[in-house]
This record gives C-alpha cells, structure tokens and sequence, in this order.
C-alpha cells in the first residue's frame, strides 16, 4: 500500500533508539499511524511537534502491519506558539481529543477542515471562543447534534438545555457568541460545559480516557 497525503500531528512515540511513531489526522486517509525512521534525531525532531503540518508519504507491505511515513514539514504550528503556554495546550488538547475519538483511516474532511480553521484561529486575540466553539462542532460532527433551540430561555431560571435525560445549565457564552468581552468565569463555564458533553457522549460509553491536556487547559481559567 502506497499513497500520499497532508495531515496534522496528533501524537507521537519512541519507537526505537532514533525512530518514532506519529499519530496524523490526514485530509484524504483520515487517522493512521506510522513508523518515522530517523525521527527522533536533532535535526528532525523540531519537525514532529504535535500540531505541525506535514506532507506524507505513506508505505507499507501488509494492512495489519504499522506502516512507514517519508514526511516534509509544511508548517511548523507548534513552533509559534513555544512561548505560550495556553495555545500550546489547546493544541495538545484539541489533538488528544481527536486522537481517542476519530476511528482509524476514515476520512472526515468537515472534521479536518475544522481542525485546520481552529489552527489559523489561534493568532486571534478571542482564539479561546474558537477553540470552545471548535468542541462544539466537533460533537456535533461525530454524532450527538446539540441543539440549542431546544434550551430553556425563561430569563427568570438559568437557560438549561437536555442531553441524554441529564438537564445542564447552558453557558453564556454559547448563548450570545457575539459578546467581546469574556470573563475567565465565563470560560469556564463553557469549558466545563463542553467537557460533560463530551464525558457524556464519548468518554463513558466507550470507556475512554479524559486527555489531561484538556484539563489542564480549564485548569487555567480557574
């Protein structure tokens, strides 16, 4: 098997003393994994960044076997934001979060391309209302439509919305995307909203494993 493709780094892992595994969400061949010969040298180990965007070339003898990527870098995402802390982990977060919930080399490319708009977005001073906006999407992508028509709007009780026979109060910030200023409370609260959605319809059911990069990325706006 043979093909060519873009993709974004989910995660990666020593393989061997100087080769490593990468997890990529690809445009065309959806998640895969494969064997980077090489990878975890000096030279080439700025290149594999969780986030990064690379070209690769995927080969591989048999489909029950891990493959290998011949890759180039296309754009070092990771890189511009060294710096700060926040967007770092919102990376890491947004990538675990595909990394437990896309199925193996199925091409999704609304997920993909909402993937690939949350990255462009991370420059943007409000780039915390994209990335809460982003989880939303995501869910909504991979089966469990929320419906925010559906909310409770007498503005004498707290605007509640029904998931799973569960009632959740809906945060402010899903309510009215248009506000400039948001609080850290207020972030919160969306956060902590988009957890449960995602602990709900996700994390339970398929007995998976909440990324601690997510909760580290609430823990900030505590």
């Amino acid at each position: 098997m043979h093909w060519r493709d873009e993709g974004y780094i989910l995660s990666k892992r020593n393989y061997d003393e100087n080769s490593i595994i990468i997890e990529c969400f690809t445009n065309s061949h959806g998640k895969c994994s494969g064997i980077v010969y090489g990878g975890s040298s000096r030279k080439k180990k700025m290149i594999f960044q969780v986030g990064n965007k690379i070209l690769l070339n995927y080969k591989s003898k048999n489909q029950n076997k891990v493959g290998y990527f011949y890759t180039e870098l296309i754009e070092p995402i990771s890189a511009k934001y060294f710096d700060d802390k926040r967007r770092s982990i919102c990376i890491l977060s947004a990538a675990s979060i595909l990394k437990i919930l896309l199925p193996e080399a199925e091409a999704n490319k609304k997920v993909y391309s909402l993937f690939e708009n949350l990255l462009n977005q991370l420059n943007l001073t409000n780039w915390i209302k994209f990335y809460i906006y982003w989880e939303i999407a995501i869910v909504n992508e991979l089966g469990f439509e929320i419906d925010l028509k559906t909310m409770n709007n007498n503005k004498l009780t707290p605007r509640t919305i029904e998931i799973n026979d569960k009632i959740f109060n809906l945060p402010k910030l899903l309510v009215e995307k248009n506000i400039k200023r948001v609080t850290k409370h207020e972030i919160k609260q969306a956060l902590n909203f988009n957890k449960s959605l995602l602990i709900e319809n996700f994390i339970l059911p398929n007995r998976l494993r909440f990324p601690l990069s997510r909760n580290i990325l609430e823990k900030y706006y505590s």
